[in-house]
């Protein structure tokens, strides 16, 4: 039995609405073993969820990888840390108004995320089918400036993350974040592509969602609570069998 909620310590945690404040749902009753009660704030969009996290609202967030805290870190000057990576949603290329890569006409428009880590990702995506050239070496940095060769003429056209899925109709194609693709009910299996995993030194890897602390707070004791709730055995079989592949434990 866990303690009356009475002795619980609460922890605040922000996160995306899917996939990750309903993981964050499963691993509630582990971690109120663990003496914690778990208080869930959804955002819906990338950049709210740190500022809250830096300006002391949260004691953690649960949406973002590496790449994307990184720069974030760089752009405002906070210092935000990993506490340990979760899991990893496979990246997509979904169809809009054309229903294939093959069919994708000359001139074609391509939604991608705006923010630079995704946008990067994404622009990486696209090379991996064939569809555009990068400059050699630019990797995760990559914009649409760094496109060598674009021999459909594609027309890149950056969106806020968050506004992908509701703007799919406007667009060819749309290349769209796993949190964001499984809110708008968009299966991986439905993808023209995915991102193979074996590719930019491991994808998995590379673009784990983690939970995300304050500096000098990764290895407080409700941090440790958190991350090991969220990498327990109940968590990885909710993911397993909720997600059909969006979501793959890192653990």
């Amino acid at each position: 039995t866990t303690q009356a909620s009475a002795e619980l310590k609460e922890i605040v945690v922000g996160a995306s609405p899917a996939p990750h404040a309903e993981i964050l749902n499963a691993a509630k009753e582990v971690l109120a073993s663990k003496g914690y009660e778990l208080k869930i704030v959804e955002y819906t969009d990338y950049v709210q969820p740190n500022n809250a996290l830096d300006s002391g609202d949260l004691d953690a967030n649960y949406f973002q990888h590496k790449p994307y805290l990184d720069s974030f870190n760089a752009q405002n000057g906070t210092k935000l840390v990993s506490a340990g990576a979760i899991h990893y949603e496979p990246f997509g290329i979904y169809a809009g108004k054309t229903a294939s890569l093959e069919a994708l006409p000359d001139k074609a428009t391509v939604l991608v995320p705006n923010d630079v880590s995704n946008e990067a990702r994404a622009l990486l995506l696209l090379e991996a089918q064939g569809l555009i050239k990068l400059k050699d070496g630019v990797g995760l940095e990559a914009t649409k400036n760094d496109i060598v060769e674009n021999t459909k003429n594609l027309d890149i056209v950056e969106l806020e993350a968050a506004q992908l899925p509701r703007s799919i109709s406007d667009g060819d194609i749309a290349v769209i974040n796993g949190n964001y693709a499984i809110e708008a009910g968009l299966k991986v299996s439905d993808a023209l592509a995915v991102e193979d995993a074996e590719s930019i030194a491991l994808a998995a890897t590379t673009y784990g969602n983690m939970v995300a602390v304050r500096e000098g707070e990764e290895s407080s004791d409700a941090t440790k609570a958190l991350v090991e709730a969220l990498t327990s055995p109940e968590v990885k079989q909710f993911m397993e069998e909720t997600y059909e592949g969006a979501v793959v434990p890192l653990f």
